[in-house]
């Protein structure tokens, strides 16, 4: 069975554990006012765009190095007519050896083409992932939202 949910996959040169880091350092990828913390187990926190998005997530998995996942715990999409859509789903960023590189595997486990935001979500996380997470793991700097 095809797996539908989002899902982008970089090959890069930095070790796992430099990946691993920066997945961690949510502040400097995806947003400076982000609210709660990020680092460990159990840890909660806040993401909001603007007006018209707000996510509540909580990490559930996280394997040094390897693994990491987030629950989404509460959302609201005002730019959809379930707003609460993300609720439930699960982030999971996979950091796995490919020859001499680091391939990392996210997945948005539960954003399927069903939800009425997965073209635009899908568009938000590659903007974010590919263009602030993926620098800041090569360059160590990413475009993260800025502080409101």
């Amino acid at each position: 069975m095809e797996n539908r949910n989002f899902s982008i996959t970089f090959l890069v040169d930095q070790r796992p554990a430099e990946v691993f880091d920066a997945i961690l350092n949510v502040r400097n990828w995806w947003s400076e006012s982000l609210e709660g913390n990020s680092e460990k187990l159990n840890d909660e926190f806040i993401y909001r765009h603007k007006d018209i998005h707000y996510s509540k997530h909580q990490l559930i998995d996280v394997e040094k190095d390897r693994k990491v996942v987030w629950l989404t715990i509460d959302s609201k999409l005002t730019f959809v007519q379930k707003q609460n859509e993300w609720n439930d789903t699960k982030v999971i960023f996979e950091i796995s050896k490919k020859d001499d590189k680091t391939e990392l595997k996210i997945t948005h486990d539960g954003l399927t083409p069903d939800f009425e935001c997965f073209d635009g979500c899908s568009i938000g996380w590659t903007h974010y992932l590919q263009n602030s997470l993926l620098p800041l793991i090569i360059y160590g700097k990413g475009m993260p939202d800025k502080l409101e």
